[in-house]
Order: structure tokens, then C-alpha cells, then sequence
């Protein structure tokens, strides 16, 4: 199903940096589904700074955060932190952008945050002629999240790998999309 951006939320994209490091914890805390996917009971309570610090190391590598209004009528109450993207430039080739994580706190979900972050990341991505295709993975039990990136337009590239995840190995399935279509 289409959507068009007047049926998004309002929402921005802005770059991290470690002063981020509380609003983004405060993410990351409020997505404990996401945890529990690697086997964790909570979120490692330096998580967010270790992020940010090996972002700030890795010139390939943003980490931006999701903000939307507190109050949509009013822009002068302020924007919250809702959720975040791990963006990977040139990785795993030329061409490529890798999606590492698009998260968004649970009691944002299923209200087309994650869906206007990704429209509005894809139109700059589009727009930058060095990309040619978005990549991430998705865990193969993670139907909602296949799904989701499913009707963003990414397809499934039949590479997959597997990761330790606690005492089980995890599958990884490799979904992408081409950037650019229209140029």
C-alpha cells in the first residue's frame, strides 16, 4: 500500500553525537523487544555511548536519531527522541548504504514513524548519485520486520548468515532496494 508524506508524521532526522547519548539510551530502553531479540533481558546501560563513540571512530558510519514533536500542533513545545537509524556508507561495497538499525521506541510503533524516517532518509539517499542500492538484514523470525521493509520496497537478495545470538546461531536474511530509480 502507497503512502503518500501527507500521510506520515511529521517527523526529522539529525545527526548524533555523544551529547546524544541520554535521549538515545532512553530509546533504546524503550524498545526492550529489540533486546530481547539478541537474548538480552534490558539494554546494556552504556549502550548508547558505546554507539555513538564507534560511530564517531567510523568515517562510513552515522547514527541518526528520530525526532518528532511533543505536541504536533505546536512546534514551539520541543521534539522528542523516538528512534534512531545506524547508517553505514559504502559498506558492504561502493554503492551500497547499509541499514543497521532503524529502531523506534515501542510505544511509537505501528504509527508510521519508522516508515517516514525511511521516506524521508531515502529522498536524501536518492538525491546522492554515489548510492545505488540500501541493504540491511532482518532476523528470519522477525516476520513484522520482514514485512515492514517488505512494503518499503526492499527484496529479498537470498544471501543470509548467521550469527551467535546467546546459545542459538540466529539466521540473517539480506533484503535491498535500488536508490536512484528515478534518475
Amino acid at each position: 500500500m502507497a503512502h503518500s508524506p501527507h500521510d506520515l508524521p511529521a517527523i526529522t532526522l539529525i545527526p548524533l553525537g555523544a551529547d546524544h547519548a541520554p535521549p538515545l539510551q532512553a530509546v533504546y530502553e524503550a524498545a526492550p523487544a529489540y533486546w530481547a531479540r539478541f537474548a538480552l533481558t534490558h539494554v546494556p546501560s552504556d549502550q548508547a555511548a558505546r554507539d555513538l563513540a564507534e560511530a564517531a571512530a567510523d568515517p562510513t558510519r552515522t547514527l541518526l536519531g528520530i525526532l518528532r514533536r511533543v505536541d504536533a500542533a505546536d512546534p514551539a513545545a520541543g521534539q522528542i527522541m523516538v528512534g534512531a537509524i545506524d547508517l553505514r556508507r559504502h559498506y558492504p561495497d561502493d554503492g551500497f548504504v547499509t541499514l543497521g538499525l532503524l529502531v523506534v521506541a515501542e510505544s511509537y510503533q505501528r504509527a508510521g514513524i519508522g516508515r517516514a524516517a525511511w521516506t524521508l532518509l531515502e529522498a536524501w539517499l536518492a538525491a546522492q548519485p554515489e548510492f545505488t542500492r540500501a541493504r540491511l538484514s532482518v532476523e528470519q523470525f522477525n516476520i513484522p520486520g520482514l514485512h515492514f521493509f517488505t512494503a518499503l520496497g526492499f527484496g529479498m537478495t537470498g544471501d543470509a548468515n548467521r550469527q551467535k545470538v546467546g546459545d542459538a546461531f540466529v539466521r540473517y536474511l539480506a533484503m535491498e532496494k535500488a536508490l536512484n530509480a528515478g534518475k
